[in-house]
């Protein structure tokens, strides 16, 4: 996989996803499908501010990308009646930066920044007493004529999103009010978003293809709309632009997306382990010298899934693959072969 290179079976956002999510993206809570326990928060949190008249408490959301951590910031500011400014951790380089839109923002306007995690140390102290005193600590001048001019910035929301809860430090994950997880997608609440999206799409889709798609979706609304609009790419130049269950299962099959969500490097990676390491405990460093891929891409992009569907257990030693992964790939484990050549040998001896 070349740098820079997204799978359709990723979360991660492409550069065609950002083109046309916009127009894919509920804008109000109604319209937001599955999180329910999100959404239950969402309302009674959204209520409540809105009685008092005052702006939401600052909130992060977190869990696997793809998920609608974007769209959800985006809900928020509608239902709150006031603007949303949208960045990202790795632009803010310097506090200057983070200074200069805290300082643009209008009173109750919402702040999103995604992968809050990658935010640098040094833009991250700005923020603490923006989030708490709605003011900010800037630096003039240099040397000994330095000196510090406290600014005060609109009452505003900051909401954060990441995928790595772990790595946000202590201090800032504390000034959060609220927290919420995003959970996967069942192929229920996924079938619904790709209806919702075939139509804004304009695209004829039936339940079955819906359905097709939606359960090789790896429980991701991001993943869902990418095949969909592959989908409908075959159904247009193979199918009668309508994509029924027939032509979502040939359209996934030529994306070598099989019935598990697995794409062609999920299955080199596993095969990797049960084939060439009897099922191992082989190091990660070893399954990427063996398949010519980067270590840190099996890391973020395969393993995570995997891990999830029960195919593989990590262990101090290495990769395992468990049982589990032995019967989808329809293989034997090595201990039953090497018991049955052994029960085959101790026969011919006897004979």
């Amino acid at each position: 996989m070349s740098e820079g290179e997204v799978r359709l079976v990723s979360g991660s956002p492409s550069a065609e996803d950002s083109l046309i999510e916009g127009s894919l993206r509920p804008s109000r809570l109604e319209e937001y499908i599955g999180q329910e326990k999100v959404k239950e928060n969402m309302r009674v949190f959204i209520s409540a501010a809105k009685s008092r008249g005052e702006p939401i408490d600052h909130c992060l959301f977190y869990g696997p990308p793809g998920l609608g951590k974007t769209t959800l910031a985006g809900v928020l500011a509608h239902e709150m009646g006031v603007n949303l400014r949208i960045t990202s951790g790795p632009v803010l380089e310097r506090a200057g930066d983070l200074a200069a839109i805290l300082t643009g923002l209008k009173e109750g306007d919402i702040l999103f920044i995604d992968e809050i995690h990658r935010m640098n140390p040094s833009v991250e102290e700005i923020l603490y007493p923006a989030m708490e005193e709605f003011s900010i600590d800037i630096i003039v001048g240099q040397g000994p004529g330095a000196r510090s001019i406290r600014l005060n910035v609109p009452r505003f929301t900051l909401v954060g999103a990441t995928t790595r809860l772990g790595l946000l430090t202590a201090p800032l994950r504390e000034r959060f009010g609220v927290l919420l997880r995003l959970e996967f997608y069942t192929p229920e609440e996924l079938k619904r978003i790709i209806v919702r999206s075939a139509k804004i799409l304009k695209v004829e889709i039936d339940e079955e293809g819906a359905y097709e798609i939606a359960r090789r979706s790896r429980g991701t609304p991001r993943v869902a709309n990418r095949l969909l609009k592959r989908a409908r790419d075959y159904a247009q130049a193979r199918a009668d632009n309508v994509i029924t269950l027939e032509v979502a299962k040939r359209a996934l099959e030529m994306m070598e997306i099989d019935d598990g969500g697995l794409d062609a490097l999920d299955r080199e990676f596993m095969l990797t382990i049960i084939d060439k390491f009897e099922g191992g405990p082989v190091g990660i460093d070893t399954i990427a010298a063996s398949i010519s891929e980067e270590k840190q891409t099996l890391e973020d992009v395969c393993e995570p899934y995997l891990l999830q569907q029960g195919f593989i257990k990590r262990t101090p030693r290495g990769r395992v693959a468990t049982a589990l992964a032995y019967r989808y790939f329809n293989r034997t484990p090595a201990s039953q072969t090497g018991a049955l050549s052994l029960d085959s040998l101790k026969e011919e001896r006897n004979a």
